[in-house]
């Protein structure tokens, strides 16, 4: 059969894999091929060529482990392994063991023991090297990861004897008659993706224990080849685990336990003690900042994690605590156009830290911590400069300043700015809800998701548009938000239980409105699938103030 290959035509023959072709070019690449493209078609290496001529137009193209898809496929295959390793070490003694969430390069698994036996006595580090041994075994013999499809029906069962609930729970609501699922040796599991041809693919790997469950270290996407950071994000991991905790706790730690409560006429339950989970959080910082006297409010978080909402909502309850908030727009701050650093690729680079004037940002600050009045500029983004108009402030006893932006936790900004003056808040939409005990939900799905309702309501973007910026976006968030988050002095998760339902009936079609030929086409296939794991939620009783409503509209805030 016939492909396009970069610049070329290439013949491959009938019954052959694509995994030959891709070890026949692999020097050409400067990390490992795990997955391939035909057109935009994401398939897995161990797909043979069917006979006949093909299409001499149709594109193949190989996808290494620094892109995103290999990424996810390199991190799928690593999972497989460890839970297959980790039965084949502690057997019929495990309760459950589930992926929670991702911390920098690590994957943190839970791992409960029959009869409460305690996780921390049982995870001995000898234990965890002989799981971290097994699985290294499984990399030597090049285990083969088999996929098959199966009626759902027998899928159901398969996973109701081997005690998989979570599955079982999320597959009662499958609308599809047949299933894949994966075959790693006698380990037979289903994952939302996928799958590398085999775990020779999967070599760069650590694991450690810690916390009642076991860290499972991979390598960076920059460096592949690698294994990636083993430092935990302490307060991050514990923001994660408490919001894990409290999903528990309201019975709702998976899809398939909210699409329960959702067929039981329970969405508005869930509506509600989301909404006030994140007004009791909100009006603990705020009682926070008041107790430790705190001036200077600074907010920062990645794309779409709902910080200028949670602003509004924070202000309000500051007032609860005697505080009068003065909101700052970090914006008003910019340098004049042509005084604006540029790119790699010679565009204005808006987002370094270079384009803000700082100098001026802290002696106006400075200036009314002193209880100076200070005339505030205006950016004005049409003619490129900014403009003072009359808009002056002077700070007086029982107010404080509410400043958001993507450098707010970096003190290079607030330099001249005492840090017992500061109060430094980081947000992000972090999901306590996983698809079931091995399939994660990934924090930037999520707000890509949101970002993409957004963009499309309140800019006229299309899918496409959001899609296509949205690497460019993560790579901002690398170099400006996320190296900082750990100097916040609190963290607050913006993500609710049940926005991902809601906001399903709104990207749906945007989604479904990207033809098949577009660049961004394979995104959006993966996006609609993992949305079809959700029933549909009405918005309706979606409270005007809740951050979702930046999203879908409808906000009590000057939100867009």
């Amino acid at each position: 059969m016939r492909f396009r290959y970069k610049e070329r035509d290439v013949v491959l023959e009938a019954g052959s894999t694509l995994e030959e072709f891709a070890k026949s070019e692999q020097s050409a690449y400067d990390a490992p091929v795990i997955l391939a493209r035909v057109g935009t078609k994401l398939v897995e290496l161990n797909k043979r060529v069917p006979e006949g001529d093909g299409d001499a137009d149709a594109q193949l193209t190989l996808v290494t482990t620094k892109d995103p898809d290999g990424h996810r496929t390199y991190e799928r295959g690593a999972t497989m392994m460890f839970l297959r390793a980790m039965t084949h070490v502690f057997g019929k003694k495990i309760e459950s063991v589930k992926v929670e969430y991702c911390l920098f390069d690590s994957l943190y698994f839970s791992v409960r023991f029959k009869g409460g036996a305690d996780s921390d006595e049982s995870l001995t580090p000898d234990a965890v090297a002989e799981v971290k041994a097994t699985m290294e075994r499984y990399v030597r013999e090049n285990e083969k990861f088999v996929k098959e499809k199966l009626p759902t029906d027998d899928v159901v069962e398969l996973f109701r004897r081997h005690g998989m609930k979570d599955k079982e729970r999320l597959f009662h609501y499958r609308r599809t008659s047949t299933t894949n699922v994966y075959r790693l040796g006698n380990y037979v599991d289903y994952y939302y993706g996928y799958m590398p041809p085999s775990a020779g693919y999967i070599n760069v790997f650590d694991l450690r224990c810690a916390d009642g469950g076991i860290f499972m270290i991979l390598p960076r996407r920059t460096k592949p080849e690698e294994p990636g950071r083993r430092e935990v994000p302490a307060k991050l991991f514990a923001t994660m685990r408490s919001t894990n905790v409290w999903g528990e706790n309201i019975g709702v730690p998976t899809v398939g336990a909210l699409n329960d409560a959702i067929s039981r006429g329970e969405g508005r339950d869930i509506i509600l003690a989301s909404e006030a989970y994140q007004e009791h959080k909100i009006g603990e910082i705020a009682r926070t900042i008041k107790e430790e006297g705190r001036r200077i409010v600074m907010i920062a978080g990645p794309s779409s994690s709902g910080k200028t909402s949670f602003s509004h909502r924070l202000s309000i309850q500051l007032g609860n605590v005697g505080l009068k908030a003065y909101p700052i727009a970090i914006d008003n701050y910019y340098v004049e156009r042509t005084k604006t650093p540029k790119d790699e690729n010679g565009e204005y680079d808006f987002e370094c830290l270079e384009a803000l004037d700082t100098e001026l940002f802290n002696s106006q600050m400075c200036a009314l911590l002193r209880g100076e009045t200070v005339g505030l500029p205006t950016f004005n983004f049409k003619t490129g400069m900014p403009e003072f108009n009359g808009d002056e402030l002077k700070l007086k006893r029982g107010e404080v300043l509410v400043i958001e932006g993507i450098h707010g936790l970096n003190d290079r900004l607030t330099y001249e700015i005492s840090p017992s003056d500061k109060f430094k808040i980081y947000i992000s939409a972090v999901t306590a809800l996983n698809i079931d005990e091995h399939n994660r939900i990934p924090t930037t799905d999520n707000r890509e998701i949101r970002r993409m309702v957004r963009d499309a309501r309140t800019r006229g973007f299309s899918a496409i548009d959001t899609i296509s910026r949205w690497q460019s976006v993560r790579r901002g968030e690398d170099r400006h938000i996320f190296p900082f988050q750990e100097s916040a002095d609190v963290m607050f998760n913006s993500a609710s239980l049940y926005e991902l339902a809601v906001l399903k009936t709104f990207a749906e079609p945007l989604l479904f409105s990207i033809p098949k030929d577009a660049p961004e086409y394979p995104e959006a296939k993966r996006l609609l699938k993992f949305l079809e794991y959700f029933l549909g939620l009405s918005c309706e009783d979606v409270p005007r103030n809740s951050l979702v409503r930046e999203f879908i509209g409808g906000s009590i805030f000057n939100v867009g």
